[in-house]
């Protein structure tokens, strides 16, 4: 563990989380759950073969003491879900021919789970590509209603980086999910994210809305893009009165090196460094991700999906057993927040 995941720990502790992890037959989701549970922070749900992950989890000698393990075509709940499925069918018009088909799949059954109140928070994507982890959530989790399009940030964490936020914590979006945004679709990750990002930091975030042009230096439209949505962006924080600062279009060293900054900017000789980059399209913003994983050697947490009315994170295939319990923790925090912001939610 590091400062990151035992300050979410902290947390977690004081208000645990339920949380499904939809691929529970790999080694890696074992090990996290069980720490998770000696840890009291988080009570897991795996789903998959009960036969399968008890004999793994034997020869292995991982404990599955309070760890439950639901099998979807096999659970109690499988038919109230496939009613639920075929009625969703109907209004958002999905193929659906055959909902215990589509039930049976952990996915669609742990974001069943989620959206039904069975789970507070979902993990996926560790043994499928991603397009199948999000396209299960996108059908079965209501999305937020003043969200256009959901989207993924990325939460980088690494005390030997400099400059990586104010915190050693720094936000990366939209990391996963739209290729080109709309001004629209920026404004909105901005929002979202600084808001993410103001419930782990307890303070008002910075968020850039980073660009090869620094207010101005290039009028190119995708500068002009980036600046008009962090206008917009701007002008919905103060009408919702959220405590969210920022600022655009910003060259990337603008936004996380001072020295830069002052050079670039007037009057920018005690500005602090960004908690949040809003990159301009998927392609920055996935590479930038990566090399600051494979290169400079940041953890990585994430992504965690926003634009969903329930916590929903997708890790790689790839990733390690850290990275898949920092992603949990994180998520079940961010699944404290939900409950705060809408308590009487029916979402």
């Amino acid at each position: 563990m590091n400062a990151l995941t035992t300050h979410l720990l902290d947390q977690l502790r004081r208000h645990p989380k339920r949380v499904v992890f939809t691929e529970g037959e790999d080694l890696r989701i074992l090990q996290v759950a069980a720490q998770l549970v000696k840890l009291e922070a988080v009570a897991p749900i795996l789903l998959g073969n009960r036969e399968r992950i008890r004999a793994l989890a034997a020869a292995n000698g991982v404990p599955l003491t309070f760890i439950p393990i639901v099998d979807p075509p096999h659970a109690t709940d499988f038919g109230l879900f496939c009613r639920r499925m075929e009625n969703m069918a109907r209004y958002r018009t999905l193929q659906a021919a055959n909902p215990a088909e589509i039930v049976a799949r952990p996915h669609y059954f742990g974001a069943l789970m989620v959206q039904y109140g069975q789970a507070d928070a979902i993990v996926g994507g560790n043994q499928a590509l991603p397009a199948a982890f999000f396209r299960a959530l996108i059908q079965t989790i209501k999305p937020l209603p003043h969200v256009a399009k959901i989207f993924a940030t990325s939460l980088i964490f690494g005390t030997h980086l400099k400059h990586l936020g104010n915190d050693g914590m720094l936000f990366l979006a939209d990391c996963g999910l739209i290729p080109n945004p709309t001004v629209e679709d920026l404004a909105a990750i901005a929002l979202e994210t600084g808001t993410l990002a103001r419930h782990f930091l307890g303070r008002t975030p910075r968020v850039a809305m980073l660009s090869h042009s620094t207010k101005g230096s290039a009028g190119t439209p995708d500068a002009k893009r980036m600046a008009a949505a962090a206008a917009l962006a701007r002008e919905r924080a103060g009408a919702g009165f959220l405590e969210i600062d920022i600022e655009g279009e910003l060259q990337a060293d603008v936004a996380v090196d001072p020295a830069a900054a002052e050079i670039k900017l007037p009057g920018a000789e005690s500005r602090p460094v960004a908690d949040v980059l809003v990159f301009p399209n998927l392609d920055a913003a996935h590479i930038s991700l990566k090399l600051l994983q494979h290169l400079a050697g940041a953890q990585v947490y994430g992504q965690i999906i926003l634009g969903l009315s329930r916590p929903a994170a997708q890790i790689p295939r790839t990733a390690s057993v850290e990275t898949i319990f920092g992603t949990t923790a994180a998520v079940a925090v961010e699944a404290i927040k939900f409950h705060q912001l809408y308590p009487d939610s029916d979402f």
